[in-house]
């Protein structure tokens, strides 16, 4: 009888092989035709020569139907994969023996550590290795908190890998070439190395079984039902990692791996074991990735969970929104199209699910279903201010930006009406870049990115006082009023404060708030070109006219005479300072720290990152004018996986040549 379809994960560095690994998966199981993947041969996926979305293929293999979902490797779309992990009951880790993707390898681990989510590692490019497999596995384990577990050793010919031996198995396969290995007699000179790394494999499974370790002691062989029903306790439970090997390239090993699948990998009872969903209850199903195509709209690609559901099937999520199943699409080579149901374990896309989002769980009928544990979206590393080159797309923007980001949860928008810019908001250079041809490919709406404005403001650091008198005559009746303050500087972050000492009526009371309108105003914009905070104007006197005061009047006073009060107040610049968390390697504290203080940050401390060990978490504050490209010197200077997190902490004063340079740079726009 056939298992329930099954959902694996390919994940990996970058460049591991893991989308030619999909490749030999589909020519093993006999696919005909290469099946449809969610956004596979996408333009910026070609341009790019690298994945930038997660590709879902289903298959059947010996009768067994799986779903493998290919992970983009690159940090700066990984979080596609955590969108991924929580619905699939195991992951295939592709790798290589390359010290210099160590750290890569290691963040992926973690993730899946974190998760709890079962997985196996597949070294690929085995035909170009120089290593022993003992070396192999030592390399590797720095990268895995969990222990390995070597199951196949290679047999090498004239310094090459042309085969390899199962240590579970106890056999030897020769490779061919795009065809199934064949079986063949163990060789002699490999048998030392085989049976001490098959003894070495025994023991650590016998780790976490008794009657295993009694048959060691006493020399009896263990069968082989016990030896892979351990195999396969180790990896549900998360006890230790199988380590398999083979080449994509060339389809070698491909097999194994899909039978080691086959029989180990959890079921989908298990995996709602994992997540915390009863066996009972109402279909369920949970987005791991959102579409929008060309023709056919909103297509969300999500795994049924529990139960089946029907086209035109309505659905609440767990939010509490309601849509309906307008279609459902199959996602392999043998039933690409609509199908009329999708059955529990299944990997679909949903057509039209309006406000359900990635990530988001749905089920069928009107009563909202808990949350399934899946990560929150990364925040933002990197930002770029949009403009559009056409004006007649303005409109057009806002609603692909809206498609962009749902698709996308790793991308955000702001808006600064002061700044007068729209920002979006990702995970790295490359991420946006690729977002902005996005829009211009599959929307049509082109756009120029550039840096994004800083919020700069000023402030003052003295007292003084300003005089305002606004006269003007026109015929018939003429505008006056005379405005006397006085201006104090206040702690910084306390905004604004507006006083009355006016005694005897020299303004009357209808005109004050016209004065601390006029004020106001005036102050969106400051004597050095900012908006102008912490400081306390205090209308101290001035003069009205019986007919020609009015409000206006007032304004116009109150503005004339903050222009002669704060250049005598010793003005001077704020710049925004942010607190900044990073995360990285501890071997590359240091360098991270570098980075920092070459920024004109200010190191506050460190700590280790909880759940990651070998990891630190640095606290900084640095500017915000210097924070812009910080993501890419950071991942230079970590390998590529280090990371941080900011938020707005305070203002501080800027002076000397960086504020001489903002002023003569134009950079006077009222700030956000």
């Amino acid at each position: 009888m056939a298992a329930q379809p099954r959902c694996i994960a390919l994940v990996g560095p970058a460049q591991s092989g893991k989308t030619a690994l999909l490749e030999a998966l589909m020519e093993r199981a006999g696919s005909g035709e290469r099946p449809a993947k969610a956004g596979e041969g996408s333009s910026e996926s070609r341009s790019h020569g690298m994945s930038v979305e997660p590709g879902v293929v289903t298959l059947s293999y010996l009768g067994d139907t799986f779903t493998f979902v290919d992970c983009p490797g690159s940090i700066e779309f990984m979080h596609g994969m955590q969108a991924v992990l929580p619905v699939c009951d195991a992951a295939v880790v592709v790798c290589e023996a390359d010290e210099r993707k160590l750290p890569a390898l290691e963040y992926v681990l973690r993730i899946l550590e974190a998760q709890g989510v079962p997985r196996l590692l597949f070294v690929n490019k085995i035909d170009a290795a120089t290593q022993s497999p003992r070396e192999t596995l030592g390399l590797l384990q720095a990268a895995s908190v969990t222990p390995l577990l070597l199951r196949q050793i290679p047999i090498w010919q004239d310094g090459a890998a042309t085969g390899f031996i199962d240590l579970a198995l106890e056999r030897a396969f020769v490779y061919r070439n795009h065809a199934p290995s064949a079986v063949v007699a163990l060789p002699e000179g490999e048998l030392p190395q085989e049976k001490e790394d098959r003894f070495t494999l025994l023991e650590r499974l016998a780790d976490h079984d008794d009657v295993l370790m009694e048959q060691l002691i006493s020399e009896i062989e263990p069968d082989r039902e016990r030896i892979f029903g351990d195999l396969s306790r180790e990896l549900r439970e998360g006890l230790a990692v199988s380590v398999l090997i083979g080449s994509a390239a060339r389809c070698n090993g491909v097999g194994r791996l899909l039978k080691a699948l086959r029989h180990e990998a959890p079921s989908l009872a298990e995996t709602r074991a994992r997540l915390g969903i009863p066996d009972d209850g109402p279909a369920l199903a949970q987005v791991i990735q959102t579409r929008h195509t060309g023709f056919g709209g909103k297509l969300s690609i999500g795994r049924v969970l529990r139960g089946a559901f029907q086209e035109g099937e309505s659905v609440t999520a767990s939010d509490g929104t309601t849509s309906r199943i307008a279609g459902l699409v199959a996602l392999s080579s043998g039933q690409n199209g609509r199908i009329a149901a999708a059955a529990e374990g299944e990997t679909v896309g949903f057509g039209r699910l309006d406000g359900i989002g990635t990530r988001a769980c749905f089920a069928a009928g009107s009563a909202a279903p808990p949350e399934v544990a899946a990560p929150p979206p990364p925040s933002p590393v990197y930002a770029a201010a949009l403009k559009v080159r056409d004006r007649k797309d303005d409109v057009r923007l806002t609603s692909a930006l809206a498609k962009i980001t749902e698709e996308d949860p790793g991308l955000s928008v702001e808006q600064d009406a002061d700044l007068e810019e729209i920002r979006l908001l990702g995970q790295g250079e490359m991420h946006l870049r690729v977002a902005v041809e996005r829009l211009s490919s599959r929307f049509g709406v082109a756009v120029d990115k550039d840096r994004p404005k800083v919020g700069y403001r000023e402030t003052i650091r003295s007292a003084a006082t300003g005089r305002g008198r606004h006269k003007k005559q026109t015929g018939g009746h003429g505008q006056f009023a005379d405005v006397q303050i006085a201006v104090r500087p206040l702690p910084r972050g306390e905004g604004f404060l507006f006083e009355d000492e006016v005694v005897g009526g020299a303004v009357p009371r209808a005109y004050i708030p016209s004065v601390e309108a006029g004020a106001r105003a005036y102050l969106r914009r400051g004597p050095l070109g900012f908006p102008v905070v912490d400081l306390c104007v205090t209308l101290t006197d001035g003069a009205a006219h019986a007919v020609d005061s009015s409000d206006a009047a007032f304004q116009a006073a109150a503005r004339l005479a903050l222009d002669d009060a704060l250049p005598k107040a010793d003005p001077v610049l704020l710049e925004p300072i942010l607190a900044v968390e990073i995360a990285t390697p501890s071997a590359y504290t240091a360098k991270a720290t570098g980075a920092v203080t070459s920024r004109r940050g200010q190191i506050l401390g460190f700590d280790a990152r909880p759940g990651w060990v070998g990891w630190d978490l640095l606290q900084a504050q640095i500017p915000e004018a210097e924070i812009w490209d910080l993501i890419v010197e950071l991942r230079s200077v970590t390998a590529g996986v280090g990371s941080f997190t900011a938020r707005f902490d305070h203002r501080a004063e800027l002076t000397g040549r960086p504020a001489d340079l903002v002023l003569a740079n134009g950079l006077s726009r009222r700030a956000g």
